[in-house]
């Protein structure tokens, strides 16, 4: 399913808060800082809420003008004509286009665009309709388990799985459903164990503050890390105050690239880049004294001291009490 390397998505979720230019604007900021894809949210917002649903307790400090979740999600939501326009901008831009789903309807649209992965959101992983649906499509799968038990999780992959998907194109991501999550909620010891839980892949999808979580959760193995991004933290919308700026993104990428990097083989090496540090770094067997030719080599006139292109210091015991062939000055390097 995925590269080897991590794939990084960049969440730009409704945070164009439905105007399609601040879209494109968006994309271009995925793709500066060097995201793999980019990702929106596709809904009909007459599918997805009844008219008086109440809005999450965290934004309605972001949302005052709107009086209930519907008119929110009627403001901030676009077109599927204007999702097909961002799915061939990412397309001409060449960085991926992904899109979280929230109904039926949005998921055929985006199995139209012809999507290799699809994302399930975290409120539809107890929604069987929708995951036999999405089975039936038999894509790669991104599921995201915020206010999710195990039992949910396994309910939702053996649905998936009963309806077409192969248990090798599932990735399952640790979420927690909270904007901004506390770090003390994030338990990024869940994500590492799905893989012996589930045999699945894992990754993170991120609703903390700053960018230290995904960053340790690329050196926890996370194959997938999705975190959310804005132009702007004041613009009026649920997600931008815990989103990241331009500049934050870029950093949070570059992170993430040093830390896979870093993570290296499961096997101890000399590396190259230390190897001519060797000579410099290592002792070796030193004249404590002058030792003259035919003297006994002893712990008081043998010692151990810097550079490393003599004898090495491993071999300090097996010299004692060998005679010298030679005569060494104090200080000199010993020779064979």
């Amino acid at each position: 399913m995925m590269k080897k390397k991590i794939k990084i998505i960049a969440e730009a979720g409704c945070n164009h808060n439905g105007k399609l230019s601040l879209a494109l604007q968006l994309i271009n900021t995925a793709k500066k800082a060097g995201a793999d894809a980019v990702k929106f949210q596709l809904f009909n917002p007459d599918e997805l809420v009844t008219k008086n649903a109440p809005k999450a307790n965290y934004s309605k400090k972001f949302t005052r003008k709107f009086k209930n979740q519907y008119e929110m999600q009627k403001k901030i939501s676009l077109s599927f004509r204007e999702h097909l326009k961002l799915k061939k901008y990412c397309d001409k831009k060449k960085i991926e286009y992904l899109c979280s789903a929230f109904d039926i309807e949005s998921l055929n649209i985006l199995k139209k665009f012809k999507l290799k992965t699809f994302k399930i959101p975290s409120g539809e992983i107890n929604n069987t309709k929708y995951l036999r649906h999405l089975g039936g499509f038999k894509k790669n799968i991104l599921l995201s388990t915020g206010m999710s038990s195990k039992k949910e999780i396994i309910f939702a992959l053996k649905t998936l799985i009963n309806y077409g998907v192969s248990k090798k194109k599932i990735i399952i991501l640790q979420c927690n459903s909270e904007y901004p999550s506390p770090y003390r909620d994030i338990n990024l010891q869940a994500m590492v164990s799905f893989k012996k839980e589930f045999n699945c892949d894992y990754g993170l999808s991120d609703h903390s503050l700053g960018i230290e979580v995904p960053i340790a959760a690329a050196a926890l193995g996370a194959k997938v890390i999705e975190k959310h991004f804005t132009l702007n933290k004041k613009f009026e919308g649920p997600d931008h105050h815990m989103s990241l700026l331009p500049k934050e993104l870029e950093q949070m990428i570059s992170s993430i690239r040093n830390v896979e990097k870093a993570l290296g083989k499961k096997t101890k090496i000399v590396t190259k880049s230390e190897k001519k540090n060797i000579k410099v770094a290592r002792k070796s067997i030193v004249a404590r004294l002058e030792i003259k030719v035919g003297e006994k080599f002893t712990t008081k006139n043998l010692t151990i001291k810097r550079p490393g292109n003599g004898i090495p210091a491993n071999e300090y015991f097996n010299l004692i009490g060998r005679k010298s062939k030679r005569t060494f000055k104090k200080d000199e390097l010993i020779r064979r």
